[in-house]
């Protein structure tokens, strides 16, 4: 029945002159399809933003929680920073993002914002949260704005 559901989506978006690609498979296909994703793994965006890669890991969150814990090479970019009309840092400038926040949910929405200014960015799933969890590496900020491992 997804299936059907999803064909009935596919067909309303069409008719109202929207570029369409139905997926006749499940979600965790769509990417190694080709597709474009609006929101990847974890691990998917450790391996995207790591040494050596294109993608810039920037993270959303305000500053006090980004020294409590933070992806190693990520950038701070604060979700209000953003709203307010901000620059993107020099590191991630001309670079494909991949946004994290705390759990998700100010990383989609600047996600949103980011893509409304023409730049590529997709969003992590559970953001910092999910990606602890997958036992990913994490630095913190002790006092004098060095990292503690």
């Amino acid at each position: 029945m997804p299936e059907a559901w999803a064909a009935i989506a596919a067909s309303v978006l069409d008719a109202a002159d929207r570029d369409v690609v139905a997926v006749d498979d499940s979600f965790a296909a769509a990417g190694p399809a080709g597709l474009p994703m609006a929101r990847i793994t974890p691990a998917k965006a450790d391996e995207r933003t790591g040494p050596g890669a294109e993608a810039v890991l920037l993270d959303v969150r305000e500053p006090d929680e980004w020294a409590q814990g933070h992806a190693p090479g990520s950038v701070s970019f604060p979700l209000s920073a953003l709203t307010a009309g901000g620059d993107l840092p020099v590191a991630a400038r001309h670079r494909p993002l991949v946004v994290v926040c705390r759990c998700g949910v100010r990383s989609r929405d600047a996600v949103a914002l980011l893509t409304a200014r023409g730049l590529d960015a997709v969003d992590v799933v559970g953001g910092m949260c999910a990606w602890t969890r997958e036992g990913l590496p994490s630095v913190r900020e002790h006092g004098n704005g060095g990292p503690t491992g």
